[in-house]
Formats: C-alpha cells, sequence, structure tokens
C-alpha cells in the first residue's frame, strides 16, 4: 500500500511566498493498493492537483468523505476525473437525518457557489452513505465511524492485505473521554486507529493554544501523541497544521513532538508519499 499526501491544510511560509515547506493545500490524501486500485481521502484543494496528476484513469476512482466542511470538499468540483464520460467515481461520506449526501454536496455543488451542478458532471457519480461495518471496496476494506468534531465526522480505517492506515484528519479524542488517555474504552477514534501501521491526525494546536479552543474538534500535539500511544500505532503523520502557524512554528512543533513521542513522527508535508 502507498499513502501519497497532496493536502495538509497548509502553512504560511516563513522566507517568501515561494518556500512553504508543509503546503498551501487544505485536506486530500491518495491511497494506492499494489494493483494500482485508488481511494481518495477528502477532497479539498489538493485534489485538483491529484487530478491532473492522474492522467486517463482506467476504472472506478473512491473518494471518502470525513465530513462536509468547506475545506474538505472545495476541490470537489475541480477534480478532473469527474468530467471525463468513461469515468466512474463514487463519493462516500458521512449519513445525516436531514438529507442524504448527494443532496448536501448538491448545495456547494450548484449555483451560486459553483457553476455546475451535480447532475452535470460528465462521469458516472455514486454517493453512498460512508459504511456501517467492515465494506470491501475492490482489495481495500474500508471501515468508518464517527468520532469528535462538530457535525456529522467520521474517520476511516484502511487495510490491504495486511498492511493497515487510520484517517482521523479533524478530531478532538480528549473530548468526551473519561480520564484521557487512560481509557480505550471512551476514547473516539481509538477503534479505527488500534494497532494501524500508519496514523494520518490531526495536530492542530500547541497545548496553550488548546486550552481557549476546547470543544473546537482539533487536537493539541500533547493529545495526538497520547491517542498514538494508547492505539499502539506503528507510526504517526501529523495533519491539519494550524494555516496560521508559518514553516518555522511547525519545524519546532514537529522537533518538540518527535523529542517526546512513543512512536514514530513524520510531519505530513504536501508531496510526502509513504510506502506500507
Amino acid at each position: 500500500m502507498k499513502v501519497a499526501l497532496w493536502g495538509t491544510r497548509g502553512s504560511l511560509p516563513s522566507a517568501g511566498p515561494d518556500t512553504v515547506r508543509y503546503g498551501g493545500n487544505t485536506a486530500c490524501v491518495e491511497v494506492r493498493a499494489d494493483d494500482g486500485s485508488l481511494l481518495v481521502l477528502d477532497a479539498g484543494s489538493g485534489i485538483r492537483r491529484l487530478g491532473g496528476a492522474l492522467g486517463a484513469v482506467e476504472g472506478r476512482v473512491d473518494i471518502l468523505l470525513t465530513h462536509l466542511h468547506m475545506d474538505h470538499i472545495q476541490g470537489l468540483g475541480f477534480f478532473a476525473p469527474l468530467f471525463r464520460g468513461s469515468g466512474e467515481v463514487h463519493v462516500w461520506g458521512p449519513p445525516s437525518i436531514k438529507a442524504d449526501v448527494r443532496s448536501r454536496l448538491g448545495r456547494y455543488l450548484s449555483p451560486p457557489l459553483f457553476p455546475v451542478r451535480v447532475r452535470d458532471l460528465g462521469s458516472r457519480l455514486v454517493v453512498h452513505d460512508a459504511p456501517e461495518r467492515p465494506t470491501p471496496i475492490g482489495p481495500f476494506v474500508v471501515e468508518a465511524a464517527l468520532v469528535v468534531h462538530p457535525g456529522p465526522t467520521i474517520g476511516y480505517r484502511i487495510s490491504a492485505g495486511s498492511r493497515s492506515v487510520a484517517y482521523l484528519p479533524d478530531h478532538e479524542p480528549a473530548l468526551g473521554a473519561r480520564a484521557f488517555p487512560a481509557s480505550r474504552r471512551w476514547t473516539s477514534g481509538h477503534d479505527l486507529a488500534a494497532g494501524v501501521d500508519l496514523l494520518i491526525h490531526d495536530a492542530q494546536y500547541t497545548a496553550g493554544e488548546y486550552e481557549s479552543r476546547v470543544g473546537w474538534g482539533h487536537s493539541s500535539v500533547d493529545h495526538v501523541l497520547a491517542f498514538a500511544e494508547l492505539a499502539s500505532v506503528g507510526r504517526l503523520v501529523t495533519f491539519h497544521h494550524d494555516p496560521g502557524h508559518d514553516d518555522d512554528a511547525l519545524d519546532a512543533l514537529h522537533q518538540t513532538m518527535i523529542a517526546r513521542s512513543g512512536v514514530p513522527v513524520e510531519p505530513g508535508r504536501e508531496g510526502m508519499s509513504l510506502t506500507l
């Protein structure tokens, strides 16, 4: 399995507009099986670059949305495979009692916010609620579960053969947990992440910043380290960087994390590629 980051939510340059080291695009991650099958995690602005890199897509593409906040869907209407008549694109997203995923996406993919409506896309578009139980998608097995973040939000666990990755880009595991991080039972997202080879996880705030942002749906660096250790993950990649942090601030933050962590930590950077 290969994992590539096309958008990590962005950072500010430390020394001019052409020197951004972490990237400026919002959430999008590519997951490939050994046979070339493709899953796309979220459709932030990074998905535009991914679509351009794919060229002519043969077969099916599946997009797994964690939630429908704008920074996770704003690139969907610019994803080239959606406009190719021969393509088949499946979009999975969090269920809601108010409206189905297709209807909610249609609020964005329609005027005045976007000039093209969902029904006018060139590809065959199939929209699903995220699976309620482990579900095969090609060579992958996908698991989804609700996690702590404002609005209906889900995290994913993706397995292919003996390898697994958990994707929790917007997540506040310390909220609602009894004596976090002591209790696995009460910790949001634990079962999705338990024992995975790779955890991609929200690491937006410093400990000091988090104190005034409890309930906003994001993690402090202390909390993501505790969560990764609680779930016994093989490797942690930080994600959903605060776009108000510049690259130098993120460098310093990650050096502190690496020094303190009980699991290997890598800062998520746009363009990063990992093989599991």
